[in-house]
């Protein structure tokens, strides 16, 4: 008996990164995984991973900037499993890195979509299926942008502080349910990470020493053990929190000013 077994995840971009490692480690601990992805490749050869370690996993082909195309993924997720337990609200869709200045409106809709809207529209839709069910999880997702006032990120950063106010709301109202309300605040080696590696032979070496553990996370042995905390009974007595899980970057921080940017711009 895994700690999952029995229970029914829907996790959001689960097609890779951060998404995908959690998927796994859910998988090992006997979930059923719904792999809400927009990529069909990738959602779906997850899928088939998921059932190979132990679990049961089924692609749904899911835009999250589409409120109809992610009430769809709930309604499969039911339809083929019986109810939802767990939620786990990863996906985002990212816009270009600029300045705060030369960010368009439209960046700030597709950012504030595809992380507040969308999780607000997946959580609603959970929820009776949860109570119907005697409770829940919801894993929602901050970052450390946010504290560190990360340079070109001005609409990211705004859309996950409104991810810590909707993640307390939710715990705060949605404890009578007996549903519990969490965010995590990761840093792993993802897709992202490994374009920027690829672009740079020193950058991992650069990212694991700004971080007092000296490693890069892996998005399944580090990130995904913290999800099965907060989608687990372990964690029943456990609501509104954010867990940083960085390898202790959020201690030093970082510096994120682009090299070659003036003190004084007029």
């Amino acid at each position: 008996m895994g700690l999952l077994t029995g229970k029914v995840a829907l996790i959001t971009g689960g097609g890779g990164g951060i998404g995908r490692g959690i998927a796994r480690r859910f998988a090992r601990e006997g979930a059923c995984v719904v792999v809400a992805e927009i990529d069909s490749k990738a959602g779906a050869q997850v899928a088939d991973e998921l059932s190979a370690l132990g679990g049961e996993g089924l692609f749904i082909k899911t835009d999250v900037t589409d409120k109809t195309s992610l009430l769809g993924a709930v309604d499969a997720a039911v339809e083929a499993f019986g109810g939802v337990d767990i939620l786990v609200n990863n996906a985002f869709v990212p816009t270009p890195n600029v300045l705060f200045e030369e960010k368009t409106d439209e960046m700030l809709e597709q950012t504030l979509t595809s992380t507040i809207k969308a999780s607000w529209w997946a959580m609603q839709a959970c929820l009776p299926h949860m109570r119907q069910r005697g409770g829940g999880k919801i894993i929602n997702f901050f970052s450390i942008d946010v504290d560190i006032g990360a340079w070109l990120h001005a609409d990211y950063n705004t859309a996950k502080a409104g991810i810590i106010g909707l993640t307390r709301s939710a715990a705060a109202e949605w404890g009578r349910f007996n549903i519990t309300v969490n965010a995590i605040a990761p840093t792993a080696m993802g897709a992202t990470f490994h374009k920027m590696a690829a672009e740079n032979p020193e950058f991992k070496e650069r990212a694991a020493a700004m971080r007092p553990l000296g490693r890069c996370g892996d998005p399944e042995e580090d990130i995904g053990p913290a999800a099965l905390f907060l989608a687990s009974d372990l964690s029943r007595y456990v609501t509104g929190e954010t867990l940083h899980v960085d390898g202790g970057l959020h201690l030093p921080g970082y510096n994120s000013r682009p090299q070659g940017t003036p003190i004084i711009d007029v």
